[in-house]
This record gives structure tokens, sequence and C-alpha cells, in this order.
């Protein structure tokens, strides 16, 4: 007889309720992933102390924060723990997790609704509504015409789950797609693919720049003057990725002289944005507090879909899908 995989989800109190892994959230899923979620044996906690009472026997941790590395180092049996985030810069340094032990994030959650959320900002920046909204601001009539924007080039810097929803939008809008990855394989989403050390060389007259990248040592800044400045004069910028990885002061500088025509943010660093912070007043940029990927209709949901997909290549010892490489960071 096969013993039960002991698995714990941590659903956080102070989380949204979309962000909970409830009990009830696990019963959905567990009834549309009937097969895989047979023969676990599972608990539920709202807070740490709810969860270290369970760890005595738990092989998988599901959990929306990183856990004490203390009730980690406790945890006998536990041999792979699932983060309910895609970014995992909250959990480094990873020094709280022993060397036995596989993290794993949500990675794919938020492709459907970034590929939506793309396919608007893109569309908002040919259409120029950053500058309508700061002409509107100082009560200013000033209209900027665009003609149509197939045949447009955007360039997507990080290529992952985010990264390659941006540039499924983006073909259908009828762009060309130049995409930026460490490991720049031809992808079927991508026209052209290129290597990390030629993000000046891909963003070289291309008329929109969208950052999807992750927040590691080596991403800080990565977006920064020079492939600013390699872009078509008044192209347009978006940053889905983290707030660090693009040099927010060279952005605006180039805002205030039209180097670049309008920016869309929706990532910072810290968050909230805080009040003093210039970017709430620089022209011809709009403020988008962190929402462009997150559906709190089906957050948790496709969430543990992920979950049981990792599930079912543990149990076979196949490489979990969404493992996070401790030298990438991602």
């Amino acid at each position: 007889m096969t013993t039960a995989i002991r698995v714990h989800l941590d659903s956080l109190s102070e989380k949204a309720p979309y962000m909970r892994v409830d009990e009830a959230a696990w019963r959905q899923a567990a009834e549309r992933n009937a097969g895989a979620a047979a023969g676990i044996d599972v608990s539920f906690s709202e807070d740490w102390q709810g969860a270290e009472a369970a760890l005595a026997d738990v092989e998988v941790l599901v959990c929306q924060a990183k856990p004490p590395a203390e009730m980690v180092a406790a945890a006998p049996k536990l041999k792979w723990i699932l983060a309910t985030m895609a970014g995992v810069e909250k959990l480094t340094p990873l020094d709280w997790l022993p060397a036995g032990v596989s993290l794993c994030n949500n990675r794919g959650t938020h492709y459907p609704k970034t590929r939506e959320f793309a396919g608007m900002a893109l569309a908002m920046l040919h259409f120029q509504l950053p500058h309508l909204g700061s002409a509107q601001r100082a009560h200013a009539w000033a209209p900027k015409f665009s003609g149509l924007i197939g045949g447009k080039t955007v360039v997507v810097v990080g290529f992952g789950t985010l990264g390659q929803a941006t540039a499924e939008a983006a073909r259908g809008l009828g762009l060309a797609v130049r995409a930026v990855k460490r490991n720049p394989e031809p992808h079927a989403l991508a026209d052209q693919m290129f290597a990390a050390d030629a993000v000046a060389e891909a963003a070289a007259d291309a008329d929109f720049l969208v950052c999807a990248l992750p927040m590691t040592p080596a991403t800080r800044n990565f977006v920064d003057g020079p492939v600013f400045d390699a872009l078509k004069p008044g192209a347009g910028v978006v940053n889905i990725g983290r707030g660090p990885v693009m040099d927010y002061p060279a952005l605006c500088e180039r805002l205030d002289d039209g180097r670049i025509s309008g920016a869309i943010l929706d990532v910072f660093d810290p968050e909230p944005l805080p009040a003093e912070s210039p970017l709430w007043d620089q022209k011809n940029l709009i403020v988008m507090p962190h929402m462009s990927s997150d559906d709190p209709t089906q957050y948790i949901q496709r969430t543990l879909d992920i979950f049981f997909k990792n599930l079912d290549a543990y149990r076979t010892g196949a490489p979990l899908a969404t493992e996070i490489d401790r030298e990438t960071m991602y």
C-alpha cells in the first residue's frame, strides 16, 4: 500500500482573499485534478505557528511568504516547497533553504492576465495615452496623432512567462518581436532572439521596450540609459518585471526631453510607491500599482494546477517544472 504524501498549505490570514491557499480553494482544485490529488494527506494553517506543528511529518509545503529558517530546518521529512509567487526575490538569499529541499514558484500563473495587460499597454503607448494624461492634468489641448501600430517593433527584455505573454500580445497587434534572454534559443513568439549582453543591439530603433525581468543581482539597472538611447526617438517603455531592474532616473530624464515619449510602470522599489516620490508627477508617465498580472478570479486555482503538475513530477522523480535555480534565482 502506497503511503500518502503529506502536504501542508499555509494560508497567511493577512493576504488578500484571492491569494489564500485555504481549504475551499484546495477542494476546488483537487476536484479538477482528481488523479493527482489522490493519495494526499493535506493540512492547513493560517500562520507560521500552525504550520510549525504540521511540519513534523510534512514532505511538501505550499506557502505564501518566506518561512522561518528554524522551522524549515526542523522539518525532517520536507522535500520541496512551492511558493505561491513568481518573483522570489523576497525569499532570497536562499541560505534558509536546506540543501536537500527544492523550491518552486508558480510561474505560468500570470500568463493570461499579462498577455491582456501587455496588449493594452502597447496600444496605450502607441496612441500617446501617457502624453494625453499629462496634457489633461495641465488643462492643455495637445493632440498627438498616430498611424497604425501594425508593423512596428517591440523589444521584450526577459523572455520567461511574462515576456512570452507580452510577445503573444504584441504579435496579435502586428508588431515584430525582438526578445532578450540569457539563453537565446529560437522561439516561436520571437522574430529575433538576443543574448543578455546584446540588449542595446536588440533595442536599436525599436518603437517599444517591455521589461519583464526578474529581480536578481545580475539584473539590477539592466535597462539603463544606453538601452533607452538605442531605442527609436520617441519610443515607449513598459516595466512589468521589478522596479530595480530599470534605471528610473535615467528614464525620467528621457521622458523630460522627449527621447522617450511615454512610459507605463507597474513595479517600483519600494512598494507601495511613497507619496513623496517624484514619479507621481513625472510627465508622460502612468503609474500602475503593481496590478498588471494578478487575476483575482483565478490566481490560486492556476497556482494549484501548477502545484499538481509539479506533484506528478515529484512522484516519478522527474524534474519539477517550476523549480528555482539556486544560482540564477529564477
